[in-house]
């Protein structure tokens, strides 16, 4: 009794442990999908914003929205498709290696783009701006470099596939089709010869001739028997005297 009574708590220790790690997991995965919402939500307050400025403040402000709007965008845009090619080649792990390593320059950069938006004083700014629009493009450009490799080589790899896939396609129609070309040739049909005019009366088709039915040569029979005259056959003809017993 004890031994079952043993089992039962840890079945009940178990499950309470399982239900606990459960609900662990379940609550982290929530809030990773609210952290996520948010921080998507964020970019795209911060992008609207930025976007906003580069059309209504004209200048170095202007300009260093536009730097950061371009600078968040191309990495942004990197970043994805690094994150969707790696998941099918996984070469693509060296060049995520590199894109991490670029992405602290950006974000780097874009920390102190923000730090510049918030200069008070116009003439600081603007003598930090070619600098700034350098390193903008160094970084942009390296990012356009890794995303545009990427969708070639996936490009690549599609045709490919769809090289291979349509030469299998090319052979299987090919099997498919082989009386086409395994076929044996085959004469056409040739007709027999015309009946004589004596023997169209009997049909379309003739049998050839046999012994019985071939007449004797010189023989004077007439086709026809002549009206009056009588046909004996042989069974009709009477014995002979001689012949008789």
């Amino acid at each position: 009794m004890e031994a079952v009574l043993t089992v039962v708590a840890l079945l009940f220790v178990l499950c309470v442990v399982l239900g606990a790690y459960a609900t662990v997991k379940a609550i982290g995965a929530a809030k990773r999908g609210v952290d996520r919402t948010i921080a998507q939500a964020r970019r795209t307050v911060e992008d609207t914003t930025l976007r906003a400025k580069t059309f209504a403040q004209p200048g170095p402000v202007g300009e260093v929205a536009q730097l950061r709007l371009k600078l968040r965008t191309t990495m942004r845009a990197t970043q994805d498709a690094l994150h969707a090619g790696v998941t099918e080649d996984e070469s693509l792990k060296e060049s995520l290696d590199l894109f991490k390593r670029l992405s602290a320059h950006g974000f780097e950069l874009d920390a102190e783009l923000k730090r510049l938006e918030a200069e008070p004083d116009r003439s600081t700014m603007a003598s930090r701006l070619p600098g700034l629009r350098e390193r903008t493009e160094r970084i942009t450009q390296s990012a356009d470099s890794l995303r545009w490799a990427a969708h070639d080589r996936a490009r690549r790899f599609a045709e490919d596939d769809l090289d291979a896939l349509s030469a299998q396609i090319d052979v299987e129609a090919g099997a498919l089709r082989h009386w086409v070309t395994d076929a044996p040739t085959v004469s056409a049909p040739s007709w027999p010869e015309a009946p004589t005019p004596e023997t169209a009366a009997a049909g379309d088709r003739t049998w050839p001739e046999t012994p019985e039915t071939r007449a004797p040569q010189g023989s004077t029979r007439p086709a026809i028997t002549p009206p009056g005259q009588r046909v004996v056959h042989p069974w009709q003809k009477k014995a002979r005297p001689e012949n008789t017993p």
